[in-house]
């Protein structure tokens, strides 16, 4: 999950990823967890300082700090390589695409690619604040090579005329990302794109025409783009032939490994829990129930312990429980996947 931080003033931003004062408030956020207080110290405290580390706590959990899952670990090793590959490159960069069912973590692994890379060249360049190293977009529904060019001005804040035509959309788009030294294109919901229809063949010729006039790297991110025709014909050969293919995919936990690797990451968000009766390993023991529960997508899980999280500190338990967690609602994919397995074991137990 990728969210924007609120403003000090505890207001929702009107300004998205997709805009540069919505990428730098997300670049910029680094969320401190709320200080751990001894049971004297809750006693000591006002009504409305109570209230206030309660809202605190709330706010933190419900955004819990990103888990490092091997998805988002291969992007940055990746998207990192690519990078420094295509610093040189004249024509024919590389990219990558990340590619998956939702729920999987994609936009959550493009988005700490971003991050991760701009953080880095703030480092190597302190103080250059004019510099906007990453660019975030979604292809919009529907999309037309003009709409998709007007989301990259946007995200640069350009104000064009609406007579000015694509044309002009690009160029200013392209002297914007030179000026503003561009490395890194992240391009999300690509699965918008439909090679099938006219339309969607113009938006794939823009995307290769940024492609050949700025020198960056683009990492593209969609649902299961392989079966929505992204390389097939002419175009799609030529995307296949020129990005690496990143498959995310829901946990698995078959093997012992499998469990291993699970009930590790389980044990990651229950270690980041600020609930003052939760006790450390409940979640961890309950690992078998919380996969049957999300179908081992990291969005289900995660969205499961941040609400349990959330009704443990209102209704004062301070701690989750299975019965907690029961009454706790998850996405309906993560519901059917549950059901099938449940059906699944009857069937195989009716057979022994």
């Amino acid at each position: 999950m990728t969210s924007l931080p609120a403003p000090e003033d505890g207001v929702a931003p009107d300004d998205p990823l997709t805009t540069k004062e919505g990428w730098r408030r997300f670049v910029d956020y680094q969320p401190e967890p709320p200080n751990r207080l001894d049971p004297s110290d809750l006693l000591a405290l006002t009504p409305r300082q109570r209230s206030a580390h309660e809202e605190a706590r709330r706010d933190y959990h419900a955004e819990l700090p990103l888990v490092n899952t091997p998805t988002i670990r291969q992007v940055l090793t990746t998207g990192r390589l690519l990078i420094q590959l295509n610093r040189r490159q004249i024509s024919a960069r590389r990219g990558m695409i990340l590619s998956g069912a939702s729920g999987t973590g994609k936009t959550t692994a493009l988005t700490q690619l971003g991050r991760t890379h701009e953080r880095a060249v703030r480092k190597r360049h302190p103080g250059q604040r004019h510099r906007l190293p990453v660019v975030y977009v979604t292809v919009p529904p529907a999309a037309t090579a003009r709409m998709l060019a007007v989301e990259f001005a946007r995200f640069f804040g350009l104000e064009l005329s609406s007579r000015a035509n694509i044309t002009d959309v690009v160029n200013a788009v392209c002297a914007s990302a030179a000026h503003t030294g561009v490395e890194l294109v992240l391009v999300d919901e690509i699965h918008n794109l439909n090679l099938a229809t006219r339309t969607g063949v113009e938006v794939s010729d823009q995307l290769k025409y940024f492609a050949e006039r700025l020198p960056v790297t683009f990492v593209y991110a969609g649902i299961e783009v392989e079966a929505r025709g992204l390389f097939a014909g002419v175009r799609g050969r030529q995307i296949a032939g020129r990005f690496t293919l990143i498959g995310s995919t829901p946990f698995a936990y078959g093997t012992a490994e499998q469990r291993t690797a699970w009930k590790s990451l389980v044990s990651t968000l229950e270690a980041m829990l600020r609930l003052q009766q939760h006790e450390p390993g409940t979640l961890v023991a309950l690992d078998e129930y919380l996969y049957r529960r999300t179908g081992g997508m990291i969005g289900s899980l995660s969205q499961l312990i941040r609400g349990a999280a959330i009704l443990a500190i209102e209704n004062g338990t301070e701690q989750i429980s299975r019965d907690l967690l029961d009454v706790i609602p998850v996405d309906y994919a993560a519901e059917r996947a549950n059901v099938a397995t449940q059906n699944a074991a009857t069937r195989t137990r009716a057979g022994a």
